[in-house]
């Protein structure tokens, strides 16, 4: 069993391509069945951080491939989980 907490801690590794994605920073949970529907990872950031961040990596729990003792492995097409961020 793994807690939000030490996931959050946990380097993202997308497999396609080695890319180095970044931390976990929110979970989304399906309310209805208690299932973890998708994480989010903050996209590259503008001007280093400092201005804010306009896009997210959305990634589907079923593409996660492996959560290991450092990092969380994935498997998915960077251009398709790039999304707007909503906040």
């Amino acid at each position: 069993m793994v807690r939000i907490y030490d996931m959050k801690q946990k380097e993202v590794v997308n497999i396609r391509d080695g890319c180095r994605l970044g931390f976990i920073c929110d979970i989304e949970v399906d309310l209805t069945d208690g299932m973890i529907k998708n994480i989010i990872v903050p996209g590259q950031g503008k001007l280093f951080g400092i201005l804010g961040r306009e896009m997210e990596y959305v990634i589907a729990w079923c593409q996660i491939c492996k959560i290991g003792a450092d990092i969380i492995l994935v498997d998915i097409d960077t251009n398709k989980c790039l999304k707007e961020c909503c906040y």
